[in-house]
Protein backbone atom coordinates (compact mmCIF):
# COMPACT_ATOMS: atom_id res chain seq x y z
CA UNK A 1 0.00 0.00 0.00
CA UNK A 2 1.23 3.47 -0.85
CA UNK A 3 -0.14 6.38 1.15
CA UNK A 4 1.63 9.56 0.14
CA UNK A 5 5.33 8.95 0.82
CA UNK A 6 4.62 5.95 3.07
CA UNK A 7 4.86 2.39 1.72
CA UNK A 8 3.38 -0.41 3.83
CA UNK A 9 4.00 -4.07 3.07
CA UNK A 10 1.12 -6.33 4.06
CA UNK A 11 -0.04 -9.90 3.53
CA UNK A 12 -3.40 -11.64 3.91
CA UNK A 13 -4.27 -15.14 5.06
CA UNK A 14 -7.62 -16.89 5.28
CA UNK A 15 -11.18 -15.68 4.84
CA UNK A 16 -13.91 -14.43 7.14
CA UNK A 17 -14.32 -11.50 9.52
CA UNK A 18 -11.10 -9.47 9.31
CA UNK A 19 -8.35 -9.40 11.92
CA UNK A 20 -5.57 -6.80 11.72
CA UNK A 21 -2.48 -8.24 13.40
CA UNK A 22 0.43 -6.26 14.87
CA UNK A 23 3.57 -8.36 15.30
CA UNK A 24 6.02 -8.27 18.21
CA UNK A 25 9.56 -7.00 17.73
CA UNK A 26 9.44 -3.48 19.13
CA UNK A 27 10.43 -0.88 16.56
CA UNK A 28 11.23 -3.76 14.19
CA UNK A 29 7.65 -5.05 14.30
CA UNK A 30 7.31 -7.01 11.06
CA UNK A 31 5.45 -10.10 9.91
CA UNK A 32 8.46 -12.36 10.41
CA UNK A 33 8.51 -11.55 14.14
CA UNK A 34 5.38 -13.61 14.71
CA UNK A 35 7.82 -16.51 14.74
CA UNK A 36 8.89 -15.28 18.20
CA UNK A 37 5.42 -15.97 19.63
CA UNK A 38 4.76 -19.15 21.65
CA UNK A 39 2.69 -20.39 18.69
CA UNK A 40 1.83 -19.15 15.19
CA UNK A 41 -0.93 -16.74 16.12
CA UNK A 42 -1.83 -15.63 12.55
CA UNK A 43 -1.96 -19.21 11.31
CA UNK A 44 -4.20 -20.20 14.21
CA UNK A 45 -6.64 -17.41 13.32
CA UNK A 46 -6.61 -17.80 9.54
CA UNK A 47 -8.90 -20.84 9.56
CA UNK A 48 -11.88 -18.64 10.50
CA UNK A 49 -10.76 -15.10 9.72
CA UNK A 50 -9.26 -12.88 7.07
CA UNK A 51 -5.98 -12.10 8.80
CA UNK A 52 -4.15 -8.97 7.64
CA UNK A 53 -0.46 -8.91 8.57
CA UNK A 54 1.79 -5.90 8.13
CA UNK A 55 5.33 -4.65 8.48
CA UNK A 56 5.18 -1.45 10.52
CA UNK A 57 6.73 1.68 9.01
CA UNK A 58 10.50 1.30 8.69
CA UNK A 59 10.36 -2.37 9.63
CA UNK A 60 10.61 -5.31 7.25
CA UNK A 61 9.69 -4.14 3.77
CA UNK A 62 7.79 -0.99 4.82
CA UNK A 63 9.22 2.51 4.65
CA UNK A 64 8.28 6.00 5.74
CA UNK A 65 10.25 9.23 6.15
CA UNK A 66 11.39 10.07 9.66
CA UNK A 67 10.25 13.46 10.93
CA UNK A 68 10.42 15.23 14.28
CA UNK A 69 6.66 14.98 14.83
CA UNK A 70 6.50 11.21 14.26
CA UNK A 71 5.03 9.14 17.05
CA UNK A 72 2.22 6.72 17.85
CA UNK A 73 -0.25 8.62 15.72
CA UNK A 74 1.97 8.13 12.68
CA UNK A 75 1.58 4.37 13.00
CA UNK A 76 -2.14 4.65 13.69
CA UNK A 77 -2.48 6.71 10.51
CA UNK A 78 -0.87 3.76 8.67
CA UNK A 79 -3.26 1.28 10.29
CA UNK A 80 -6.34 3.27 9.36
CA UNK A 81 -5.05 3.87 5.84
CA UNK A 82 -4.47 0.13 5.38
CA UNK A 83 -8.00 -0.69 6.58
CA UNK A 84 -9.37 1.89 4.15
CA UNK A 85 -7.20 0.52 1.35
CA UNK A 86 -8.61 -2.96 1.93
CA UNK A 87 -12.19 -1.76 2.30
CA UNK A 88 -12.41 -2.95 5.92
CA UNK A 89 -14.84 -0.89 7.97
CA UNK A 90 -14.62 -2.92 11.17
CA UNK A 91 -12.25 -5.62 12.38
CA UNK A 92 -10.71 -7.39 15.31
CA UNK A 93 -7.21 -6.43 16.42
CA UNK A 94 -4.52 -8.81 17.64
CA UNK A 95 -1.16 -7.50 18.82
CA UNK A 96 1.85 -8.67 20.78
CA UNK A 97 4.54 -6.61 22.52
CA UNK A 98 4.50 -3.13 20.92
CA UNK A 99 1.28 -4.27 19.28
CA UNK A 100 -0.49 -3.56 22.56
CA UNK A 101 0.38 0.11 22.31
CA UNK A 102 -0.68 0.19 18.66
CA UNK A 103 -4.01 -1.35 19.65
CA UNK A 104 -4.55 1.12 22.49
CA UNK A 105 -4.03 4.13 20.25
CA UNK A 106 -6.22 2.74 17.47
CA UNK A 107 -9.02 2.16 19.97
CA UNK A 108 -8.55 5.71 21.28
CA UNK A 109 -8.61 7.17 17.78
CA UNK A 110 -11.25 5.05 16.05
CA UNK A 111 -13.19 2.76 18.43
CA UNK A 112 -15.94 2.33 15.85
CA UNK A 113 -13.49 0.42 13.63
CA UNK A 114 -12.71 -2.21 16.32
CA UNK A 115 -15.04 -5.08 17.22
CA UNK A 116 -12.69 -6.67 19.80
CA UNK A 117 -8.99 -6.84 20.56
CA UNK A 118 -6.51 -9.42 21.83
CA UNK A 119 -3.39 -7.99 23.51
CA UNK A 120 -0.48 -10.35 24.23
CA UNK A 121 2.16 -9.18 26.74
CA UNK A 122 2.00 -5.44 26.00
CA UNK A 123 5.03 -3.27 26.54
CA UNK A 124 4.78 -0.85 29.44
CA UNK A 125 6.54 1.67 31.61
CA UNK A 126 7.90 0.36 34.93
CA UNK A 127 11.29 1.86 35.81
CA UNK A 128 12.49 0.74 32.36
CA UNK A 129 12.54 3.85 30.19
CA UNK A 130 16.27 3.43 29.58
CA UNK A 131 15.54 0.04 28.01
CA UNK A 132 13.22 1.58 25.44
CA UNK A 133 15.59 4.46 24.78
CA UNK A 134 18.32 1.89 24.18
CA UNK A 135 16.30 -0.22 21.75
CA UNK A 136 15.25 2.94 19.93
CA UNK A 137 18.90 4.03 19.64
CA UNK A 138 19.76 0.65 18.10
CA UNK A 139 16.86 1.01 15.67
CA UNK A 140 17.87 4.54 14.69
CA UNK A 141 21.48 3.48 14.13
CA UNK A 142 20.44 0.60 11.89
CA UNK A 143 18.00 2.79 9.96
CA UNK A 144 20.27 5.80 9.61
CA UNK A 145 21.48 5.12 6.08
CA UNK A 146 17.89 4.73 4.86
CA UNK A 147 16.94 8.17 6.15
CA UNK A 148 19.22 10.95 4.96
CA UNK A 149 16.25 13.30 5.47
CA UNK A 150 16.37 12.84 9.26
CA UNK A 151 18.62 14.84 11.56
CA UNK A 152 19.75 13.79 15.03
CA UNK A 153 17.16 16.18 16.40
CA UNK A 154 14.44 14.48 14.33
CA UNK A 155 15.39 11.08 15.73
CA UNK A 156 15.50 12.42 19.30
CA UNK A 157 12.10 14.04 18.95
CA UNK A 158 10.66 10.86 17.45
CA UNK A 159 12.02 8.83 20.38
CA UNK A 160 10.58 11.21 22.95
CA UNK A 161 7.19 11.22 21.22
CA UNK A 162 7.13 7.45 21.64
CA UNK A 163 8.75 6.87 25.01
CA UNK A 164 8.96 10.23 26.74
CA UNK A 165 5.56 10.25 28.40
CA UNK A 166 4.77 8.80 31.82
CA UNK A 167 1.73 6.76 30.78
CA UNK A 168 1.95 3.01 31.31
CA UNK A 169 1.20 1.95 27.73
CA UNK A 170 3.10 4.95 26.30
CA UNK A 171 0.71 5.47 23.38
CA UNK A 172 -2.35 6.68 25.30
CA UNK A 173 -2.95 8.57 28.55
CA UNK A 174 -3.68 6.21 31.44
CA UNK A 175 -7.08 7.82 31.95
CA UNK A 176 -8.07 7.04 28.35
CA UNK A 177 -8.02 3.29 29.08
CA UNK A 178 -11.06 3.68 31.33
CA UNK A 179 -13.00 4.95 28.31
CA UNK A 180 -12.21 2.02 26.01
CA UNK A 181 -15.54 0.80 24.65
CA UNK A 182 -14.08 -2.37 23.09
CA UNK A 183 -13.94 -5.91 24.55
CA UNK A 184 -10.35 -6.88 25.37
CA UNK A 185 -8.63 -10.20 26.02
CA UNK A 186 -5.29 -9.44 27.68
CA UNK A 187 -2.46 -11.96 28.05
CA UNK A 188 -0.09 -11.16 30.89
CA UNK A 189 3.50 -10.09 30.43
CA UNK A 190 6.25 -10.78 32.91
CA UNK A 191 9.65 -9.43 31.88
CA UNK A 192 11.37 -6.06 31.65
CA UNK A 193 9.94 -4.76 28.36
CA UNK A 194 6.54 -6.38 29.04
CA UNK A 195 6.00 -5.89 32.79
CA UNK A 196 3.07 -7.65 34.43
CA UNK A 197 1.93 -4.25 35.70
CA UNK A 198 1.14 -3.09 32.14
CA UNK A 199 -1.13 -6.00 31.26
CA UNK A 200 -2.72 -5.87 34.73
CA UNK A 201 -3.45 -2.17 34.42
CA UNK A 202 -5.04 -2.64 31.00
CA UNK A 203 -7.19 -5.53 32.21
CA UNK A 204 -8.22 -3.79 35.43
CA UNK A 205 -8.94 -0.32 34.07
CA UNK A 206 -10.56 -1.07 30.70
CA UNK A 207 -14.31 -1.55 31.25
CA UNK A 208 -14.66 -4.84 29.34
CA UNK A 209 -11.38 -6.74 29.69
CA UNK A 210 -10.30 -10.21 30.79
CA UNK A 211 -6.77 -11.11 31.91
CA UNK A 212 -5.18 -14.46 31.03
CA UNK A 213 -2.20 -15.08 33.28
CA UNK A 214 -0.97 -18.52 32.15
CA UNK A 215 -0.47 -18.92 28.43
CA UNK A 216 3.18 -18.96 27.34
CA UNK A 217 4.32 -22.37 28.61
CA UNK A 218 3.67 -25.21 26.14
CA UNK A 219 1.14 -26.87 28.44
CA UNK A 220 -1.05 -23.75 28.28
CA UNK A 221 -0.75 -23.04 24.55
CA UNK A 222 -3.78 -25.03 23.41
CA UNK A 223 -6.08 -23.50 26.02
CA UNK A 224 -4.79 -20.02 25.12
CA UNK A 225 -5.44 -20.59 21.42
CA UNK A 226 -8.93 -21.80 22.18
CA UNK A 227 -9.64 -18.80 24.40
CA UNK A 228 -8.69 -16.42 21.59
CA UNK A 229 -10.81 -18.32 19.07
CA UNK A 230 -13.82 -18.32 21.39
CA UNK A 231 -13.40 -14.66 22.31
CA UNK A 232 -13.26 -13.54 18.69
CA UNK A 233 -16.15 -15.78 17.70
CA UNK A 234 -18.39 -14.27 20.38
CA UNK A 235 -17.54 -10.73 19.38
CA UNK A 236 -17.82 -11.44 15.67
CA UNK A 237 -21.46 -12.36 16.23
CA UNK A 238 -22.12 -9.47 18.60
Amino acid sequence: MENGDVRIHYEERGEGFPVLAFAPGGMRSAIEWWSAAPWDVPEALSGDHRVVLMDQRNAGESWAPVRADDGWDSSTDDHLALLDHLGIERCHLVGMCIGGSFIANLIRRAPERVAAAVVLQPIGLEDNRDLFHGTFADFAEQQGDRHPEASEQDWASFRDNLYGRDDVLFSVPDEAVARFDVPLLVFAGGDEPHPASASSMLAEVAPDATLVERWKAPEYNEAARESIASFLEVHTRA
